[in-house]
């Protein structure tokens, strides 16, 4: 049976994650997104940049190719957290379809 009680640790990551957010999300880039406008590449650019510089630019990669090492919780988690913020989308192209393939 599946154990499907709410972990501590989670709720601790959700934690660094807002805290992160709250630090380095550039506050027009959050209003762009949550007010519906697909924002600039450059958008997409910069927040790749602050989240290489966490060891945050890929979320759902192992660890030996440069990924958090997220668990399927913590990566919905930071999904959550980064919708909810207004942080711009990951590259999903370069992220999920090109970098695996590679």
């Amino acid at each position: 049976m599946t154990d499907l009680r709410r972990d501590p640790a989670d709720d601790q990551f959700r934690q660094e994650v807002r805290a992160f957010l709250a630090a380095s999300l550039p506050p027009e880039m959050a209003r762009r997104n949550r007010q519906g406008y697909h924002g600039p590449k450059e958008d997409t650019r910069e927040w790749t940049r602050i989240l290489h510089a966490k060891g945050w630019s890929a979320p759902n990669w192992p660890v030996e190719h440069g990924g958090t090492g997220w668990t399927l919780s913590q990566q919905a988690i930071f999904d959550e957290e980064c919708t909810a913020a207004g942080a711009p989308m990951l590259d999903i192209f370069g992220l999920s379809m090109v970098g695996p393939l590679i």
